[in-house]
């Protein structure tokens, strides 16, 4: 399967961006998934720039293979406790947080046919295992769209955008959906990062009352995945349990869906994007 590596083609995109690379990266127009998976698990780093945002010591590097140089993002936190005080009024039992779910969210989206969740793998930087994930330039996050007031040029777009990740996000249980991991190109496309407070083990929706419409797709793939291809597909990412909450939390949302479809007619829930 070939990729197109729309993140390389945003390097001349119209807005400012929060995101530009430490050094140029080599002209690049396709790259297949083998070829960008062997660039992250490869590729020579040779330079290292800490971040300034977030709160899991995620840094930025640039990788070379002679060839091709880019950036990538390294994640290595993996923490459990048996209970965390997420924020104000917030605490949470079981609480993890770790890179091996950046891992598993791209093969997630793979497999549900999604492209805007960036390339993610695992591998050891500095004698620890990490997720390696792909940078994404010429894009901005929602947080600093918002606050210089820079319009969606597409505004449907963003819409069946959102209406993606909230299905998303209710499959995999993602705890730390804000406005810093969602970032968009010019195009008003939404990418999706930093999954390390996912796959948790409740079987519940979390906000039910956002899934009101669902790309057409997705729908179809989801209802279609195949346990043992994604547990293969997950390898040790993921845990047993984690992978019943999924399915299980999987056959409600279809269920959710199916329920809206029969009431309301396949027109006003499923839909295409933009």
């Amino acid at each position: 399967m070939r990729l197109l590596i729309a993140v390389v083609l945003l390097l001349t995109a119209p807005w400012p961006s929060s995101a530009q690379p430490l050094a140029p990266a080599s002209p690049v127009a396709t790259l297949s998934a083998a070829e960008m998976e062997k660039f992250l698990l490869d590729g020579r780093i040779v330079k290292k720039k800490e971040s300034s945002k977030g709160v899991t010591s995620a840094y930025r590097v640039t990788l070379s293979d002679g060839a091709l140089t880019h950036d990538a993002q390294v994640q290595n936190v993996d923490i459990a406790k048996p209970y965390f005080d997420v924020g104000p009024k917030k605490s949470e039992v079981n609480f993890k947080d770790s890179y091996r779910y950046n891992v598993a969210a791209y093969r997630l989206a793979v497999l549900l046919g999604l492209d805007n969740v960036p390339m993610s793998v695992e591998r050891n930087v500095e004698g620890k295992p990490v997720a390696m994930t792909w940078w994404l330039d010429g894009v901005m996050d929602d947080g600093d769209r918002k606050k210089k007031k820079i319009p969606q040029s597409n505004p449907a777009r963003a819409a069946d955008y959102y209406n993606v990740m909230f299905v998303f996000d209710e499959l995999i249980q993602n705890r730390d959906r804000n406005q810093g991991n969602i970032v968009w190109s010019p195009d008003s496309k939404m990418w999706l990062i930093d999954h390390t407070r996912a796959f948790r083990l409740g079987k519940d929706l979390q906000t039910p009352a956002s899934l009101n419409r669902v790309e057409r797709s997705l729908f179809e793939k989801m209802r279609a995945l195949d346990r043992q291809a994604f547990t293969a597909s997950v390898g040790k990412t993921l845990t047993k349990e984690e992978i019943e909450a999924l399915f299980v939390r999987r056959d409600k949302i279809v269920q959710l869906f199916d329920e809206k479809i029969k009431s309301l007619g396949e027109d006003k829930i499923l839909y295409t994007i933009r």
